[in-house]
């Protein structure tokens, strides 16, 4: 399963947004209002937990400076990673998209679709608020 955010305009450079992503504890600041958990673990991950959701754990796997970051899930049963697209638009602005990518069965799939594709929305919105 792919799910792609809209892309949304940020008012700072690509590799200021791209160092604000790099940064795993600046997540907190752009989850959705519905979170009920979200704690730092070591320098590269943390565990969030959004209202009716189990708590999910996300870990920096890979970095292409200045413009690509993928988050991936610890876990086996819900192995996804997250993808975050750093388009550099003028020296003071940039343009950034989430990818969601996830292999599931395809009940789990129809369960989850809609819940991921409003989450990343949520964090391409508030990103665009930085």
């Amino acid at each position: 399963m792919n799910l792609e955010s809209p892309k949304v305009s940020v008012s700072k450079s690509q590799k200021e947004v791209f160092d604000f992503l790099k940064d795993v504890e600046n997540f907190e600041k752009i989850m959705p209002e519905n979170i009920e958990k979200f704690e730092t673990l070591e320098n590269e991950s943390f565990i969030f937990q959004l209202k009716g959701m189990p708590v999910i754990k996300l870990k920096l796997k890979e970095t292409t400076e200045p413009q690509k970051i993928i988050l991936g899930s610890t876990s086996d049963k819900l192995a996804f990673t997250l993808t975050g697209l750093v388009e550099e638009v003028t020296e003071e602005e940039s343009a950034v998209q989430l990818v969601f990518e996830g292999e599931f069965n395809s009940m789990m799939a129809m369960m989850i679709k809609n819940p991921i594709k409003k989450f990343i929305t949520t964090l391409s919105e508030n990103i665009s608020k930085l």
